[in-house]
């Protein structure tokens, strides 16, 4: 990874459009090899269902979590700006 930013900092003045399209290859390909792997691996596939829904409720959890932080948040920072804070 190192070695990728720097050689990215050298080549910073260059338009590079292949590098997108690359990523998202390369993306792909290593989705496809981890669901293989996940795929050809017994004791992962006889606990798909429990770790879906671990997956689910931790999904969940995140996202409850995240909202309200934000609303807390938005209310704080309205809260300063109405009474003309910063």
């Amino acid at each position: 990874m190192l070695c990728g930013m720097g050689v990215g900092f050298l080549l910073r003045k260059r338009k590079l459009v292949i590098v997108p399209v690359l990523v998202t290859v390369l993306i792909w390909l290593l989705l496809f090899f981890l669901g293989l792997d996940v795929g050809m691996n017994p004791s992962i596939m006889h606990a798909i269902q429990s770790l879906g829904l671990e997956a689910l409720l931790l999904s969940l959890a995140g996202i409850a979590g995240s909202v309200t932080l934000a609303w807390a948040l938005w209310r704080i920072a309205s809260r300063k700006k109405k009474g003309g804070k910063s």
